[in-house]
């Protein structure tokens, strides 16, 4: 059993106590994260540095024969710079990838605010080490490389934690909304990440990676003091994770087959009637089980091709916007934030609409085939003025970031709160980790692909990405269709209802 968290006197009121250690809750995991994303953003600020243009700097003070890259890093000097630029960056996906299916089955096992802590602790270590090769002055890529093979498998602890400890208090009737605003650390995580990478990345590149790493190790400290896992945990009464109703459910519902959640008048509830019996702790589920649980696969593959087209625009956005917009560097940098602040307004627009109509995977479908066009046109005629590329980035942002927001956030908190799993909230953590697992491989696939492909033209590029998007429509067809009839049972309800 878990260690009772002691509550202060002074909070005898149950409701104001949720309500702040719920507000507690969000600010402390949306803190969490931002420090992820923010720790893992310098590299990409970082590889200017690596290997700039040295001529641009003048003469080369140390009169050696290769001065055209005597100002480089060793070992990114050589021409191959951006083969090895790729392998840091596979290094780390091709590991957080791998680790996430790991990930979750430890963090249900383990407590979670000792697994956050513990891993944002040793992520932190990991990214100030591989600064420190600044100062240390290493030059053997072997170094940098098993550095980010190791950071990216303890990052795996961040996201299955904190979309646990939300899912644990916060009921599903509201849990799309918030989750759409609480998902926008991920673009806070990134500005901030290259706002303070890029004050030392001139000067002293180490300290764009040991400040990150300190500031990262400082909230897991945090969170190690202040972090509540669970309601029970203090006294308060757990959120309601699913529709009751009077009516048999659908044993296979992804969500309520009582259509709008805001027609059902239950959903909405976030606590019990009365406290929950003391009971003995329920075993945490297996990896085969968390797959069975219904909806995990077809989610997860959906968002292995979302994720696919999410982060090949991260890591190739700002080249294509330089290649055919003719911006520089700095403005193509500048513009490419678009994307991600399109991205937080999809994230809390797919979490509104999927809260209102109950339909999860209905508002990602809706939103990936608007996706596929847009993709196209953003292609074709998104570089004709200053004023259509910024409408087009943000739409783009929102169409394509707004379902993979929603699947790894409320989806996975559903799903992990399944229903079928009879009260069992032990499951949450490794839904999670298959989930955003899954996705991690297509993220991994995007970029690798991209330039693959990149070569041969950007359309083909974009045209992986439209095929990419249909793809994971089609994979939630079988979903779409349950919450269809969910809400033409709910309707033929309720016409029966008012005739008598």
């Amino acid at each position: 059993l878990r260690p009772p968290i002691p509550v202060p006197q002074t909070l005898t009121s149950p409701l104001p106590s949720s309500h702040s250690y719920r507000g507690l809750t969000l600010v402390l995991t949306f803190l969490s994260y931002t420090s992820y994303h923010l720790s893992r953003k310098p590299i990409s600020i970082v590889k200017s540095q690596l290997h700039p243009n040295c001529s641009a700097l003048g003469p080369n003070p140390h009169n050696d024969s290769n001065s055209s890259t005597w100002c480089s890093w060793a070992p990114f000097d050589g021409d191959n710079y951006k083969e090895l630029f790729g392998a840091l960056d596979n290094a780390f996906l091709v590991a957080y990838a791998i680790g996430m299916f790991i990930s979750g089955i430890f963090g249900e096992r383990l407590p979670l605010r000792y697994y956050l802590s513990g891993g944002m602790v040793l992520s932190g270590l990991f990214t100030a080490l591989f600064g420190l090769g600044y100062f240390w002055d290493i030059h053997v890529l072997w170094y940098f490389i098993v550095v980010q093979v190791c950071n990216g498998l303890v990052q795996t602890t961040g996201w299955p934690a904190v979309v646990a400890c939300v899912g644990n208090w916060f009921g599903k009737g509201k849990r799309g909304l918030i989750m759409g605003i609480w998902n926008s650390h991920t673009s806070v995580g990134n500005i901030l990440g290259s706002l303070i990478a890029g004050a030392w990345v001139s000067s002293a590149w180490g300290l764009s990676f040991v400040v990150p790493g300190i500031i990262i190790t400082t909230v897991g400290i945090i969170c190690f003091f202040f972090l509540v896992e669970y309601p029970e945990d203090v006294d308060c009464n757990p959120p309601l994770h699913h529709v009751i109703t009077t009516s048999e459910k659908d044993p296979e519902a992804v969500t309520s087959n009582e259509g709008p959640l805001s027609l059902s008048g239950q959903s909405s509830v976030d606590h019990s009637n009365s406290p929950k019996e003391p009971a003995e702790e329920p075993e945490a589920i297996s990896f085969l089980g968390a797959l069975r649980i219904p909806g995990v696969v077809e989610f997860s593959l959906c968002l292995l091709f979302a994720k696919l087209v999410s982060y090949t625009f991260l890591y190739w956005l700002p080249l294509y916007i330089v290649n055919v917009a003719h911006f520089g560097a700095k403005e193509a940098g500048d513009l490419s934030t678009l994307f991600d602040v399109g991205g937080i307004l999809g994230g809390i627009f797919a979490g509104l609409i999927s809260d209102y109509t109950g339909g999860r995977a209905t508002t990602c479908c809706v939103m990936l085939v608007v996706a596929a066009p847009m993709l196209f046109l953003y292609n074709h005629v998104g570089q004709n003025g200053i004023g259509t590329s910024i409408a087009m980035l943000i739409i783009c942002g929102a169409l394509v970031n707004g379902p993979y927001a929603l699947i790894t956030t409320a989806v996975s908190a559903d799903l992990g709160t399944h229903e079928s799993l009879k009260g069992n909230a032990k499951a949450l953590s490794t839904v999670t980790a298959i989930i955003d697992g899954t996705g991690s491989v297509g993220a991994a696939l995007g970029p690798l692909l991209a330039g693959l492909i990149s070569p041969t033209g950007w359309n083909n590029v974009f045209y992986m990405l439209i095929a990419a998007d249909v793809l994971a429509c089609l994979l939630l067809a079988r979903v779409v269709v349950k919450e269809a009839r969910g809400w033409c049972g709910y309707m033929a309800r309720k016409r029966g209802y008012v005739v008598t």
